[in-house]
């Protein structure tokens, strides 16, 4: 009777967990796929974050940038996969769970059996007793259900991302390769049109549906260019670079299109950073350092002199203003080129080691 009495507690809790396995699956499938908000599954972050760990184990700390970029182009599809293989064990062993469960004579093997043909709709295992059928039923639909979710994710991501990597090519006409603030700058100098309102515009534009395309669909954080030495990061610290330059050291009339550009580019990117648990500083101070030295400025202040880009006189003034504009979106832009693995690109993956 004592034995007894323990198999059926046994049974119910293995009921109740397998219950609630399944129920976990739908939500993360919902949170990651449906939920047009950026609400984190911990069954995909912990999926992405043990994939993450074999391609890192499999690059080694001495691999070269062409190596990462190879591995890491791989990390996004195959994450998003293993999500999907992951979902669908963790069904089958909740449902499995719960088919043992509801038969007093049912071994594990038979349920696993019955799990797995219901899962995949196979059908060479059948329940015969009414509740275990409806247990069947309804696997099947989630299986079918998880399977339509991930058909239907794929065309709306490849739609985000294709328009994310339009704007990250043309900029390379204006910013070269890798892009440069003031690289951009001088290009526009060339051709005498320093008046840039039309193109922080598009930027700021492109940063709104940066944020929203990024936390709503997070893989898209990883996907990588299609050509090795772009990046959504380091385009997005170009851009941002510019447009600080253009407000706090040419002398030309005022752009507020360009701090316009700046707002709306700190804002996606610390969005995206919250998502990922980047610290930073909701609320830093101009006075707050930077990664940038006052040498670096120097030295793009003097490339944009001989280019013939009019200057602001008060150089000490115009430094304080870079930095003002910069502090906003420093942290959270040098922490997204790590969590990528940017591509090298001056003031932005050149701030830390590993890409170099």
């Amino acid at each position: 009777m004592w034995h007894t009495a323990r198999v059926s507690v046994l049974k119910a809790v293995v009921l109740v967990a397998g219950i609630f396995a399944v129920l976990a699956t739908i939500g993360s499938a919902i949170r990651v796929v449906i939920l047009p908000r950026g609400i984190q599954s911990r069954l995909a972050r912990r999926v992405f974050r043990v994939i993450r760990i074999f391609f890192e184990l499999r690059m080694g700390r001495r691999a070269t940038y062409e190596r990462r970029d190879r591995l890491m182009a791989q990390y996004a599809p195959i994450g998003l996969l293993a999500l999907l293989v992951t979902w669908l064990g963790v069904v089958l062993t909740g449902y499995m769970g719960m088919f043992w469960a509801v038969s007093p004579d049912r071994s594990l093997r038979t349920a696993f059996r019955l799990s797995g043909s219901s899962l995949y709709t196979l059908g060479f295992e059948r329940p015969t007793d009414l509740f275990s059928t409806m247990l069947a039923f309804s696997e099947a639909a989630i299986g079918l259900f998880l399977l339509a979710l991930l058909i239907t994710y794929l065309p709306s991501l490849y739609g985000a991302f294709s328009r994310r990597e339009v704007m990250v090519a043309l900029l390379e006409v204006r910013a070269g390769s890798p892009p440069t603030g003031v690289e951009a700058i001088e290009r526009a100098q060339r051709i005498e049109s320093l008046d840039l309102r039309s193109v922080w515009d598009s930027w700021e534009r492109w940063f709104i549906e940066l944020e929203e395309s990024h936390t709503s669909f997070p893989t898209l954080v990883f996907f990588r260019s299609p050509q090795p030495e772009r990046s959504w990061v380091t385009a997005a610290g170009a851009v941002l670079d510019a447009a600080s330059l253009v407000a706090s050291t040419l002398d030309i009339p005022r752009q507020s299109d360009a701090e316009l550009c700046i707002r709306a580019g700190y804002l996606a990117l610390r969005r995206i950073a919250s998502f990922f648990r980047i610290p930073y500083d909701p609320d830093p101070q101009p006075s707050d350092p930077i990664s940038i030295t006052r040498a670096e400025y120097d030295a793009v202040v003097e490339r944009l002199a001989a280019a013939g880009t009019p200057l602001k006189a008060d150089r000490e003034q115009a430094w304080r203003d870079f930095v003002g504009w910069r502090v906003n979106y420093d942290t959270v832009l040098i922490a997204l080129a790590k969590l990528t693995v940017a591509p090298y690109a001056p003031w932005s993956s050149d701030r830390y080691t590993s890409v170099r």
